[in-house]
C-alpha cells in the first residue's frame, strides 16, 4: 500500500486538526500539493485538507479544540484553522454546479469522488488519510509516478471551467513534468484550441502563474509547447522562445539560481500587454533588456546598477548571441560594483553650476569608467 509520507503530516499541530475532524465523525483527507509532493520527495509548504464537514461546523470544532479558525474562504467552502501557528486550509468537498471560466458555483457534497473530478489535473486529485494510507478516487497515482500532466476526464472541459488552467498545465509540466516523455498532446491541444479564453482572465492571475512556470528548474521544453499551441504570444505579445533554452544551460553552468525576470527577459516581446509585474520586478526587467542591446562592459554594469544584474546581463547577451560567457567575467563585475567615483559635485562647485555641472560630471564619469575605474580625483580634475 502506498503511504504518505512527511515531518508535515506527523507533526502534532496536524495530527489535531485530523482528529478535530475525525473524532467528531467526519472525513479529514489531506489533499492537492502537499500529497503530490511528499509521494515526488518535494517539499511540502502548504496543507490542504478535505473534509464532508460544513465551513459553519469546522468552525465550531476548531473552537471547541482550542484552535484558532479564520474564515478565510467561508464563502467557498474554505476555513483556515491555526494549529500551533501552522495554517491549515480545511474545505469542504465541492461539487461544480456552474462555471464561467473564472470563478464557480459549487455546492458541497459529502463525496469524496465528486470533490476530486472538480479538480484540475489527475496528479492533483490524490488524498490520504491522518495515517498516510493514500486514497485515490479517480486512479491518478500512476500518472503522477510516471509525472504525467493529465487534465481529469476531457481537458476542454476542466480548461472551460477555468482559463487559468492553460496556464497551469504548462506549468505544472514544467515543475513536475517528464520532459523525456514530453508534453501530453491531448492537454496541449485543448490548450490551443481555447487559448482564447486567457483574455477573460485579470492580468494579476496570468502573471502570478506566468512567473512561477518561469521559475521552474528548466522552463524551456514548457514554454516551447506554449509557443506551439499560440498561448505564448496572447501573454507575452512578439515572444519567442528560442534562446530559453541557451539562457538555462548557461544558468547552470554558472551557478546562477533560475530567476523568472531574467527569463521572461530573454523571451523578449511585451511583457506590459499581459502581465502586472511589481515596481521592483518591472525595474529590475527594464534594467535587464536596456543592458542587454547596450555596449557597457560587465563592470560598468555592475557598477551601475549593481553585480546581480550584471551577471544576469551576462547571461543573457550570451543566450541571445549563441556566444559564451566572456572569461574573466566575475572578477570584472567585482571590480565594478566595488568601485567608487572619486569626484563630487563640490570639487567643480563654484565654477560650474546647474546643467554645466551634471553634464560636466557624467562626461568625468564616463572618462573614469572607461579608464577601468583607475583614474584618480586629481587625475580627471587636471
Amino acid at each position: 500500500m502506498t503511504q504518505v509520507t512527511g515531518h508535515w503530516i506527523d507533526q502534532p499541530q496536524t495530527q489535531a486538526v485530523s482528529a478535530m475532524l475525525t473524532g467528531a465523525g467526519y472525513q479529514a483527507l489531506f489533499v492537492g500539493g502537499c500529497v503530490r509532493n511528499a509521494l515526488l520527495g518535494e517539499p511540502v509548504n502548504d496543507i490542504d485538507i478535505s473534509t464532508d464537514a460544513l465551513p459553519e461546523t469546522v468552525v465550531a470544532l476548531a473552537e471547541d479544540a482550542g484552535l484558532k479558525p479564520v474564515p478565510t474562504g467561508i464563502d467557498h467552502g474554505t476555513v483556515t484553522v491555526v494549529s500551533g501557528h501552522v495554517p491549515h486550509e480545511v474545505t469542504t468537498f465541492r461539487r461544480d454546479v456552474e462555471t464561467d471560466g473564472r470563478r464557480a458555483v459549487v455546492a458541497y457534497t459529502n463525496q469524496v469522488e465528486d470533490d476530486a473530478r472538480r479538480r484540475d489535473f489527475t496528479m492533483n486529485a490524490l488524498y490520504a488519510r491522518a495515517d498516510g494510507s493514500l486514497v485515490d478516487p479517480l486512479g491518478g497515482l500512476p500518472d503522477l509516478r510516471a509525472r504525467r500532466v493529465l487534465f481529469i476526464e476531457d481537458p476542454e472541459a476542466r480548461i472551460r471551467e477555468d482559463y487559468l488552467r492553460i496556464l497551469r498545465f504548462f506549468r505544472f509540466y514544467a515543475w513536475y513534468g517528464d520532459p523525456q516523455a514530453g508534453i501530453d498532446p491531448d492537454g496541449l491541444a485543448a490548450c490551443a484550441a481555447l487559448s482564447h479564453g486567457l483574455e477573460t482572465l485579470s492580468v494579476e492571475r496570468i502573471t502570478a502563474e506566468t512567473m512561477k512556470l518561469l521559475s521552474a528548474p528548466d522552463p524551456a521544453p514548457a514554454v516551447a509547447s506554449m509557443n506551439q499551441a499560440g498561448v505564448l504570444a496572447r501573454i507575452v505579445p512578439g515572444a519567442t522562445a528560442d534562446a530559453l533554452p541557451r539562457l538555462v544551460d548557461l544558468e547552470a553552468s554558472a551557478g546562477a539560481l533560475p530567476a523568472g525576470i531574467r527569463r521572461l527577459a530573454a523571451l523578449g516581446g511585451d511583457p506590459a500587454a499581459h502581465l502586472r509585474l511589481s515596481k521592483q520586478a518591472a525595474r529590475q526587467l527594464d534594467a535587464l533588456r536596456a543592458q542587454i542591446g547596450s555596449s557597457a562592459g560587465a563592470a560598468e554594469i555592475a557598477y551601475r546598477h549593481g553585480p546581480d544584474t550584471a551577471h544576469d546581463a551576462v547571461l543573457l547577451r550570451a543566450a541571445l548571441t549563441g556566444q559564451s560567457v566572456p572569461g574573466g567575467v566575475e572578477a570584472e563585475i567585482a571590480h565594478g560594483a566595488a568601485a567608487r567615483f572619486p569626484v563630487k559635485p563640490a570639487d567643480l562647485m563654484p565654477v560650474l553650476t546647474g546643467a554645466a555641472l551634471g553634464e560636466r560630471l557624467r562626461d568625468l564619469e564616463q572618462a573614469w569608467i572607461s579608464s577601468g575605474f583607475s583614474l584618480s580625483r586629481d587625475e580627471l580634475l587636471r
